[in-house]
């Protein structure tokens, strides 16, 4: 047994090879270990527990999770049990079910819908509120029909508020005649609640296609909202008008399907910019993902790189003709404010 080291007691010692091998491992699992903790106690903080359950079912799962690696022996066993405790919390997380009626937040709570008919569309409740301020409006909302065939424009609008990597997003489709029909991807927040972009992974939040006049998504942004304030630029695409129409039809079956079947949103992969892509794939020439998509405040110039701006002139001049606080801000309650905005 000449391969095998033996101390004076008689117990056989693993090598020193071998003890490397489980320092490198320990350092590999370690983090991702940590990781799933991290995740586990985030899941149940922000789970559909009741609130004063929620931060000692958070520390339980803490506790549980840390206690089986460190107190049960051997390993294999620890990392058994370990895995059970996170199958658990993760098929709890995947259960938690999206819903339409909650008690929501007044600007949240008509869902859209429309009515296709052929090339005639009829959308209903769009809504256009009177704003005082932010917080002090006057809900208002309309239906109108629109003719697919009529489509003329889809314009992308950028919206900053925290630096140039982040923005939210959202499209505007415009009609014949000078009509336009903004939509905005939004978290759907209950009464009460505000927004988290951590909350947003954890199923939070459902997923709110917001479909309005200009005067509503623009001007509020533009005209009222101060803490902080918000800068709004509105591109033109350039590209088969065709395309335009597939997405707008993808976008109205979208909003009916929420309506009928809610779903989650997510900071990640559910997000205003993530669902404007995921959307686009209707059409068989889409652009391809890129980082550019999830730093969505990089999108314009994405855009503008694969040709899909007019892009015969610098960026930056596109970039600054596009900002339309200052116009906005005129053109307020007009009823062409949408041509307004862009002069």
């Amino acid at each position: 047994m000449s391969g095998l080291n033996t101390g004076t007691s008689g117990r056989l010692h693993q090598s020193p090879s071998g003890n490397r091998f489980r320092i490198i491992a320990w350092i590999l699992a370690v983090p991702i270990l940590l990781a799933v903790i991290g995740w586990e106690i985030l899941t149940v903080y922000y789970s559909n527990l009741p609130d004063g359950l929620r931060l000692p079912g958070a520390i339980a799962i803490a506790l549980i999770s840390i206690g089986t690696l460190i107190g049960i022996r051997p390993a294999a066993r620890s990392f058994l049990v370990f895995f059970c405790v996170f199958s658990i919390v993760i098929t709890w997380f995947f259960l938690i079910p999206p819903a339409n009626d909650r008690i929501w937040l007044p600007e949240n709570e008509r869902l859209s819908w429309a009515d296709i008919d052929g090339d005639q569309i009829t959308v209903h409740n769009i809504r256009n509120f009177d704003y005082r301020t932010e917080t002090d409006f006057t809900p208002a909302y309309y239906d109108r029909t629109f003719y697919l065939s009529e489509l003329t424009s889809v314009d992308v609008i950028a919206v900053y508020w925290m630096g140039p990597a982040i923005a939210h997003v959202l499209l505007s489709f415009g009609f014949a005649g000078g009509d336009h029909l903004a939509i905005s991807i939004e978290a759907r927040k209950e009464k009460g609640e505000g927004y988290s972009t951590v909350k947003g992974f954890f199923r939070q939040y459902e997923l709110y296609y917001v479909v309005a006049d200009e005067r509503d998504v623009i001007r509020l942004r533009t005209n009222y909202r101060r803490d902080p304030p918000e800068d709004v630029y509105v591109y033109r695409l350039y590209g088969s008008i065709e395309n335009g129409r597939r997405l707008f039809l993808a976008y109205m079956d979208q909003i009916n399907r929420l309506k009928a079947e809610p779903e989650f949103y997510n900071s990640l992969t559910t997000n205003c910019t993530t669902n404007i892509w995921l959307n686009t794939r209707i059409n068989p020439d889409h652009l391809p993902f890129s980082w550019k998509i999830l730093a969505s405040g990089y999108v314009p110039e994405y855009l503008y790189e694969r040709g899909l701006l007019k892009n015969s002139r610098p960026f930056s001049e596109i970039q600054k003709q596009a900002h339309v606080n200052s116009r906005a801000m005129a053109a307020d309650t007009a009823p062409d404010f949408s041509q307004r905005i862009r002069e």
